[in-house]
């Protein structure tokens, strides 16, 4: 009996359904192996790719971490962006642990009311978010022996900075010990108390607690008479506003003895303005607002402009007022081309920073020690009047004159320092030179040898290799210009807006020997100025600012002149103008409309040269992509159309 042929459909169906088996098959098998979390990513800045910070954290591991992951998964109510967010972090989560050899246990739980997850993750201090009615859960609590970290809330907003908060976590609970840092500081970091009766207390700065979480804090204060390089890892001088000699003179033998300084000074501190009552002549008893180290700066071979602020047209921020728009060329957006230091760890993969009224330093030379300029301004950039900047004074971009260099604004020092006090302590006199003794007679018993009180060693010059940072500005660290603050369920989130708290962290990271978060933190920068329309508008201010400020000035004296002219018009009938001056008013009158005409053409020409740039890009995005994409396309078809004629 002949055997029936199968049909080709049947054939064709069969096999479609083993493919669809093996497919499924093989994708559950990666899935439950290590190369499941495994992929190639395209993105810019490999966003989805753990940095080596994060890899060196999890290779280091020695003690098992645990991570208790809390997510309400089996409710409705979930908002649909918190479970897409949900996804990315249980990839991340299970990435950590294949990278971990064993050292790091993810615990899934979902706190659903009156279950033993609910309690567990209210005494691990996440409570939860309330919405539509429902208490749902969405946070971590990273434990180590008897140490835990808490992410009470996973913002998906905040998803740049996922990487660092979980990766801080696991390097906070793992480690034995906290660097110390000492603070010297003019201003209340830490908070202080309600000014009057029935307020609540003044908080600390983000920053400040930021610092807590991951460092011993010490505050020295401002007048510390020894500061011992054992004990503090990291000195930071904060807006050391009114520092006395002899408390630089402790500063100087801290850095001689190995220290390392981070100096963060200012020309026109907006938060200690604040916090002496919005008086920037220090009324209300706060403190002043600008701050420099007279005798450190030059011995470092540096000096820093603290009575003028630095304005950049090339950096400039566009800022919203309440009268409109304007751009602050004293407010300064630095991207990623104002760090010269392309393989720095500190500013290699910060988007950009963001600096308020800073002040500005210049190399002097004759320290003997090296230079590195992590941050600086542009050439474009010159000293303002630092109270018409903090008013935004849209007339600085076109009376700005700039000197043709550029200003160092965030700069390491590195080598052997010299003391800057080469006769020792301020107000200490130095040792008198030690008298002859008396020659002594043969046979005469020696006297009794006088008890001096020793005097105290002080060094001139290093005993080791010290660091000094210098960053030229506080604000950039202050609340309302670094983070943007958010209440989650009566817990207050900060999430930063610049790259500002990230250079400083990753600074005080290298600073303390602890690099491994570095890569990871960087990704919280995520501005990106338009730096080419910037410079066009920096271009145009110098060649016509001038001339525009001529035009200014012109139009206000004609309008001046004709005000006094029509104001004795209008005193009385007694006064009646000669021809010559009504002929004198219609010339002012001319003159002031032509003045006006061509400032606009000035500023009409401007916008004409940034139009045909948004054009040229928008025909770049809309014509030219697609007809390549279509060119290639056709290219491949021709191809395969040779090849098949071939055969």
């Amino acid at each position: 009996m002949a055997h029936k042929p199968t049909h080709p459909v049947t054939r064709a169906a069969f096999g479609v359904g083993a493919l669809v088996a093996i497919a499924v098959l093989a994708n559950w098998l990666v899935a439950i192996t290590p190369f499941g979390n495994r992929g190639q990513d395209f993105t810019e800045n490999k966003v989805h790719t753990l940095s080596e910070g994060t890899r060196c954290i999890l290779a280091e591991l020695d003690t098992p971490v645990v991570i208790r992951y809390y997510a309400s998964r089996s409710t409705a109510y979930m908002p649909e962006i918190l479970k897409l967010h949900m996804r990315r972090v249980d990839d991340l989560l299970r990435e950590y642990g294949s990278l971990s050899k064993g050292k790091l246990r993810v615990d899934e739980l979902d706190p659903e009311p009156d279950t033993d997850a609910e309690d567990n993750a209210n005494l691990d201090g996440i409570n939860g978010q309330r919405m539509d009615d429902q208490n749902l859960y969405f946070g971590l609590a990273v434990s180590c022996l008897d140490r835990t970290s808490v992410i009470p809330f996973l913002d998906p907003n905040d998803e740049t900075m996922l990487e660092y908060q979980l990766s801080k976590a696991i390097a906070e609970v793992s480690t034995p010990a906290k660097p110390m840092i000492g603070i010297m500081s003019a201003l209340e970091l830490a908070g202080g108390p309600a000014q009057m009766p029935g307020q609540r207390p003044t908080p600390g700065w983000v920053v400040y607690q930021q610092l807590k979480q991951s460092y011993q804090v010490k505050d020295l204060g401002m007048t510390p008479a020894v500061i011992d390089p054992k004990e503090i890892k990291v000195l930071l001088l904060f807006h050391p506003a009114g520092i006395t000699p002899e408390a630089e003179f402790a500063v100087d033998q801290y850095l001689l003895g190995g220290g390392t300084v981070v100096a963060c000074l200012d020309a026109f501190s907006v938060a200690a303005q604040r916090s002496a009552g919005g008086n920037p002549m220090m009324g209300g008893g706060g403190a002043p607002t600008s701050s420099t180290l007279p005798t450190l700066l030059g011995a470092w071979g540096m000096s820093f402009e603290s009575a003028q602020v630095l304005a950049d047209p090339t950096y400039l921020t566009a800022m919203r007022t309440q009268t409109g728009s304007t751009d602050a060329v004293a407010i300064l957006t630095l991207p990623q081309k104002a760090m010269p230091q392309k393989d720095n760890i500190i500013t290699k993969d910060l988007e950009s920073i963001m600096l308020l009224l800073p002040g500005a330093f210049t190399q002097t030379g004759g320290a003997g020690v090296a230079v590195n300029t992590l941050v600086r301004s542009s050439l474009q950039a010159g000293l303002v009047d630092a109270m018409r900047a903090s008013q935004l004074d849209p007339s600085l971009a076109t009376s700005l004159k700039p000197k043709g260099t550029a200003f160092d604004l965030v700069t390491h020092l590195s080598g052997t320092f010299k003391t800057a006090f080469p006769n020792g302590k301020p107000g200490e006199a130095p040792a008198a030179p030690k008298a002859a003794e008396p020659k002594k007679e043969i046979g005469q018993l020696p006297a009794e040898v006088k008890k001096e009180t020793p005097k105290p060693v002080w060094l001139k010059e290093g005993a080791s290799p010290g660091n000094v940072f210098l960053i030229a500005d506080i604000d950039a660290f202050y609340d309302p210009f670094a983070y943007r603050m958010q209440n989650f369920g009566g817990v207050q989130m900060a999430t930063p807006t610049n790259g500002n708290a990230s250079m400083l962290f990753n600074l005080l990271d290298q600073a303390t020997g602890s690099k491994h978060l570095i890569g990871s933190r960087s990704r919280a920068a995520v501005r990106r100025p338009f730096t080419l329309i910037q410079e066009m508008e920096a271009n145009f201010n110098k060649e016509a600012g001038e001339e525009i400020s001529n035009y200014e000035a012109k139009r206000k004296d004609t309008q001046q002149k004709l005000s006094d002219l029509q104001a004795r018009k209008a005193q009385g009938s007694e006064l009646h103008l000669s021809p010559e001056q009504e002929a004198e008013i219609r010339k002012l009158r001319e003159e002031s409309v032509e003045t006006s005409k061509l400032i606009r053409a000035k500023q009409k020409d401007l916008r004409r040269q940034k139009d045909k740039l948004a054009g040229n890009i928008t025909l770049l995005n809309v014509a030219v992509m697609p007809a390549l994409v279509i060119l290639f396309g056709l290219g491949f078809l021709v191809k395969r159309r040779s090849a098949t004629r071939a055969r």
